[in-house]
């Protein structure tokens, strides 16, 4: 499975480019701010890839800022789970005071094609398995996807040696606590963590060094 990414420089958010093959069909998750369409799109164009659909996992600005210009330039759906959709055109309720500034006068609007996911929905998309899982506590509609019970997109759930912040609109450290004990930690080991942000890490190596999954093992 071939894995590119481009880094949003807004929280240096990674947004990732996956494809079951090099220089076929891909998907591109979490696009963010500010506009990175170009340089996403640069990176496919090298790659020689040609995207299909857009995932999003959560409904922050820094990663979805740059999602309508790419569905829409390249015409393919986006998927998000419902609690969060509402967010992509309006921000300013999943955001903090600290942000007003970087939304005043800022006017977005969904891509054509948005839509809603719940927890357990599963899309076959270039034949690839992608299951998406519902796990709020960093915002209500947060969610991680498995692909090919290979590779977990976990969002602003998991990082490495860390979890997402609770403490932002919609957030719940109660419910991210029961995300990670019910959702996250069942997870095969040899899972590859594709996280929001940071480095690329493994559900093995996070269950085993990871001091938030370590407390609930106790």
């Amino acid at each position: 499975m071939l894995v590119l990414s481009q880094i949003a420089p807004m929280f240096a958010t990674n947004c990732w480019v996956i494809a079951p093959t090099p220089g076929g069909e891909c998907i591109i998750v979490d696009p963010g701010a500010p506009d990175i369409s170009a340089e996403v799109e640069l990176l496919i164009q090298e790659a020689g890839l040609k995207p299909v659909a857009a995932l999003l996992t959560h409904g922050h600005l820094d990663h979805t800022l740059s999602i309508k210009p790419l569905a829409d330039g390249y015409q393919i759906p986006t998927y998000i789970h419902s609690e969060d959709r509402r967010f992509v055109a309006n921000p300013a309720g999943l955001h903090g005071p600290a942000f007003a500034p970087f939304l005043e006068g800022l006017t977005l609007s969904e891509p054509a094609d948005l839509r809603e996911l719940r927890n357990g929905a599963v899309l076959d998309l270039l034949g690839m398995k992608i299951t998406a899982i519902h796990a709020p506590g960093h915002t209500a509609g947060s969610m991680v996807f498995i692909v090919n019970d290979e590779i977990l997109l976990s969002g602003d759930v998991l990082f490495a040696g860390s979890i997402g912040r609770t403490d932002l609109p919609t957030g719940s450290a109660s419910e991210m606590s029961a995300t990670l004990q019910k959702k996250i930690l069942p997870l095969a080991d040899d899972l590859r963590v594709l996280p929001g942000h940071g480095v690329e890490t493994t559900m093995k190596f996070e269950r085993k060094n990871n001091p938030y999954l370590k407390e609930l093992q106790l």
